[in-house]
């Protein structure tokens, strides 16, 4: 059974792998081989499908593949789309998850809530979040994730 706190500590990895992608953003071939290694152990791309909406993507809005995901955390010249800019290299220097709740299973988990993303001036970025986990030897992969900016209505007209 997939305790809670196991899914706490692969959003913790996850968030500090975030800040160490931002941290190599200057040095490009360090930063290439972290993602890779960041991407091949918290994703299950390796496994089959991975459903993945990463919050900053309007044309291509979802990133089946690794080098689709590689392309939105760290774009890059050879990046798979277009409009990606490297969510991750901002940089950020922290990631902290608040869980709305987390369902477990025996081999899978769902957790679901907001994360907060720190810029370099302190500022931070709200943004809701699905992670959806599957246990494969002893570690959680990552094979849906869905992220998105909170609902911001159009005002009301007076």
């Amino acid at each position: 059974m997939i305790t809670k706190d196991q899914v706490v500590s692969a959003q913790k990895k996850w968030g500090e792998g975030v800040v160490k992608i931002g941290s190599l953003k200057d040095q490009r071939q360090e930063c290439e081989t972290f993602t890779s290694a960041f991407l091949d152990e918290l994703y299950g791309f390796e496994l089959g499908t991975v459903l993945f909406k990463p919050t900053k993507c309007a044309l291509e809005q979802f990133r089946p593949s690794k080098a689709d995901a590689t392309s939105y955390f760290i774009a890059g010249d050879d990046r798979a789309c277009d409009e990606d800019h490297g969510f991750a290299i901002q940089p950020w220097t922290k990631v902290r998850f608040e869980n709305t709740n987390i369902i477990t299973e025996e081999n899978r988990a769902i957790a679901m809530g907001n994360y907060f993303f720190t810029d370099l001036n302190g500022d931070e970025a709200k943004v809701e979040y699905t992670f959806g986990y599957k246990l494969v030897d002893g570690a959680l992969k990552i094979d849906v994730h869905h992220s998105s900016f909170p609902y911001n209505p159009a005002p009301l007209d007076a």
